[in-house]
């Protein structure tokens, strides 16, 4: 939602169910961490209002993991594969350490970088102080899949 905030009210009044809409990202922080109001935070509600698909944190999350995290699950996405296993196999990547994070900042899975559309490497702009170990579950076991895993 870029410069405008979205109140929890908002949510259901955005017609994401005509058309319907099959797959929401929200890989913002908390977007799947409920309170009285909503009970899976935003990505509930998105689901309630007709997405068939929301995926979304349960916590706090960091750019350094979320990026790579987010290329590598729509890299799955783009092979055919069905929304949670695309999440799934995007997660076990960064478990078994094959993501990382070069000293430029360009991602890579089992030493081929991820590359943009436009042909560029896939960068991460953030400051980096060594090493990061994105297989740490910190990185990348917040995110959880609401609704079709299809």
């Amino acid at each position: 939602m870029w410069n405008d905030k979205l109140e929890l009210t908002d949510v259901q009044k955005l017609s994401w169910n005509n058309p319907p809409v099959t797959l929401l990202v929200l890989s913002a922080c908390q977007t799947a961490r409920g309170d009285r109001e909503a009970e899976l935070g935003f990505a509930g509600l998105a689901f309630k209002a007709g997405v068939k698909s929301v995926l979304g944190s349960l916590w706090y999350v960091r750019g350094e993991g979320t990026l790579p995290l987010m290329a590598e699950f729509y890299h799955h996405l783009t092979k055919g594969k069905i929304k949670v296993e695309s999440l799934r196999q995007a997660q076990m990547a960064m478990l078994q350490g094959r993501v990382k994070i070069d000293r430029e900042g360009k991602i890579a899975i089992d030493n081929q970088s991820r590359m943009l559309s436009s042909g560029q490497p896939l960068k991460i702009d953030l400051e980096l102080s060594g090493n990061i170990n994105l297989s740490h579950p910190y990185y990348w076991s917040g995110f959880t899949m609401i609704g079709s895993p299809w």
